[in-house]
């Protein structure tokens, strides 16, 4: 089962209101934003991050950087580094790598939110390909998903 539909039966059975969409190949969260036409604020991107010996879901806007310092202090872990994707394409059959949404619950995967995306009353994302996106209320997002909120992120 692809992601998408696995993502599209989750949010249906939650009753969580939500819109797919469909835009050119993109692979960075800047061409995704621009495909899309929304700001990059807007789109939140998921970065994989490797603190010590396990995976954590890092998501924040679109046109900002992780601070790794902040970051390490976050999750407790001195040895904390973006994961390559060679070290975590396995984690998410049915997604196409670097395009997993941020639903890290459905993967047993902490998820950490950059606070800057909690202003904004809609998220777009990556859903698990590199030509789709789901755009839904921040709410119900963080109501399913219950990341830690945490300031790590900058814009670039």
């Amino acid at each position: 089962m692809t992601i998408l539909r696995k993502l599209r039966e989750y949010l249906d059975e939650k009753k969580v209101r939500y819109e797919v969409s469909s835009h050119r190949e993109a692979y960075t969260a800047q061409e995704i934003a621009a495909a899309l036409h929304v700001p990059g604020q807007k789109l939140a991107k998921v970065v994989m991050v490797k603190a010590g010996e396990r995976f954590v879901m890092v998501v924040l806007p679109a046109t900002w950087k992780i601070d790794m310092q902040k970051m390490k202090k976050i999750v407790g872990a001195a040895d904390t580094r973006i994961a390559t994707e060679d070290e975590f394409k396995d984690l998410f059959p049915g997604c196409d790598v670097g395009a997993m949404p941020p639903f890290g619950n459905l993967y047993n995967l902490d998820v950490y939110v950059d606070k800057s995306l909690t202003e904004d009353r809609e998220i777009v994302f990556n859903a698990g390909t590199h030509v789709d996106t789901v755009n839904m209320n921040y709410q119900d997002f963080a109501a399913l998903v219950k990341p830690i909120v945490a300031e790590f992120g900058k814009h670039v």
